[in-house]
């Protein structure tokens, strides 16, 4: 099936699953992080299919390759995050570990498409 808009981008979509993944996470984190690093995390997650879908939306080339690098950077955030509030003790092993696998899932597809570009 050709691609026809970002919604049809398999790194888009996984891209979306982590978003929500996280946004039930940061559920658990303290109120007095949500300010903090609630916010930061959800802000560099929903940054991930944003990127993706803008880029997309730009068209072939340059532009679109730019936009996956700024999904990338962003997912390495994301990462970095959830790292930092699982030495917090916000989250245990387990629940970082659901997270960092789609994240490195996303990280995979990107690049994929990256070089694809």
């Amino acid at each position: 099936m050709a691609v026809q808009t970002y919604r049809d981008l398999l790194v888009w979509q996984r891209a979306m699953d982590m978003v929500v993944e996280l946004y039930q996470l940061t559920k658990r984190f303290p109120k007095e992080e949500l300010y903090g690093l609630t916010t930061q995390v959800r802000r560099a997650a929903v940054s991930v299919p944003s990127n993706i879908a803008e880029g997309q939306g730009r068209g072939v080339g340059n532009e679109f390759n730019h936009h996956l690098r700024i999904a990338q950077g962003s997912l390495q955030e994301v990462e970095t995050q959830v790292l930092v509030a699982e030495r917090l003790q916000y989250v245990d092993r387990t629940q970082m570990a659901s997270v960092m696998e789609i994240a490195a899932e996303v990280g995979r597809l990107n690049r994929g498409l990256q070089k694809s570009l």
